[in-house]
């Protein structure tokens, strides 16, 4: 991959690796929480870029489907150093939450924790976390009622038929009402900024991305359930609009419908999820260990990871060069507008089953998830202190009954 500025050297690699190791160690709370981590470390204290600069970045990674604080440090590395900036600027802001998780996975699937309270109350966090994503997307993302509508629309097709074609035929809707129906929204354009990516490398990388997004499934039914696996993954990584709680119901219907994973475990481990640092796709790591097919394991949760993120590295590196010319166009912002308003659907759709139907099942379950719903929402306990009384109070319902 070509990059204009060039590489900055090996000193500049280890650099931003270390700066995004520390975030990955610390940052905690979620896409927009991290959004004002990487603020204060890159813009305010170390200035690698400035705040329009930062603004603009930020915006990109928000139209892009994937994990925008990953994708933001990706091209931010990218920036500072280049194509080894980049991977080293993932690697260090994924790989703390991505070992806990590994580790979490081999640990639960060497006993049998199924019928655990701490279990219990990890998918009963899962349902106080999710409804606060689908509380905060909805204000920011269906603030009148033609995309509420839509929504909504949007949650009852993807109860109505629960497989995982049907979000993929959402979210294309989406963007097709969005175009013709919805009002763009504004624009936020700065100066032009130059691409530290050349045109040739961005049409390159986008070609991969299509290649693989159309190419995984047609050889998944030749190439056997390991091909299906790696699509399973590079496809939520490659259609998730919205923040990364939306990854939720497009990885339920690609790894348990399956049977891959079970539902016990796939609550258990998003629960889990939210008591780490760093970013929610680590969550694929988990998936990766737990998975009923080979190879599982650490091996499986590397092989998750890279096809969850590598959609990432392809769109960040297919966009940076014509953003200047996507954000000015008045067609994009109303598709986009569709598509962010029908993912606030599916994740409602998701709020309620399985995250809801799977974990409360009695009047005490209500109660945790609603004590935990209201902590995260009142911002008194960080995310991590959350979870860990859910989960103590999974177990104080276990032993009650």
């Amino acid at each position: 991959m070509t990059l204009r500025p060039g590489e900055l050297g090996r000193e500049s690699v280890l650099e931003v690796f270390g700066v995004a190791t520390k975030l990955g160690l610390t940052s905690f709370g979620g896409p927009i929480a991290h959004l004002g981590y990487f603020q204060r470390e890159y813009v305010d204290r170390r200035r690698w870029l400035d705040l329009a600069t930062y603004a603009d970045l930020v915006a990109l990674c928000q139209f892009l489907p994937g994990p925008a604080s990953s994708q933001l440090g990706i091209a931010i590395g990218a920036r500072r150093a280049g194509t080894a900036g980049a991977l080293a600027a993932w690697l260090g802001f994924t790989m703390p939450s991505a070992i806990a998780l590994t580790i979490f996975g081999i640990l639960t699937t060497s006993v049998d924790v199924s019928a655990a309270g701490w279990v219990h109350g990890l998918k009963l966090a899962a349902v106080a976390v999710v409804a606060q994503a689908v509380w905060a997307m909805a204000r920011s993302l269906t603030p009148d009622w033609p995309r509420r509508a839509l929504a909504l629309a949007a949650a009852a097709l993807a109860l109505a038929w629960p497989v995982a074609i049907s979000q993929l035929i959402i979210i294309a809707a989406g963007a097709v009402a969005g175009r013709f129906l919805l009002h763009a929204p504004p624009a936020s354009v700065g100066a032009p900024e130059a691409s530290p990516v050349s045109r040739r490398t961005g049409l390159l990388c986008l070609a991969a991305f299509g290649a693989l997004l159309v190419g995984l499934p047609l050889l998944g039914g030749v190439g056997g359930q390991g091909v299906a696996f790696v699509d399973a993954f590079y496809r939520a990584g490659a259609l998730v609009f919205g923040g990364g709680h939306v990854v939720l119901p497009l990885l339920s219907a690609s790894v348990v419908q399956p049977g891959w994973v079970t539902n016990d475990q796939f609550l258990a481990g998003y629960g889990a999820t939210q008591a780490v640092p760093g970013p929610l796709f680590t969550f694929a790591a988990y998936l990766g260990t737990v998975s009923s097919f080979p190879p599982n394991g650490a091996a499986g949760a590397a092989i998750a990871l890279v096809a969850i993120f590598l959609p990432s590295f392809l769109l960040i590196f297919g966009a940076l060069p014509f953003w200047d010319w996507l954000r000015r166009e008045v067609e994009f912002r109303r598709a986009l507008a569709g598509t962010n308003a029908v993912v606030v659907g599916i994740l409602l759709s998701a709020l309620y089953t399985p995250v809801w139907t799977s974990a409360v099942t009695a009047l005490p379950d209500v109660a945790v998830a609603a004590v935990a719903l209201g902590l995260l929402a009142s911002h008194r306990l960080p995310p991590i202190a959350v979870v860990a009384l859910a989960a103590l109070g999974g177990e104080v319902i276990a032993a009650a009954r």
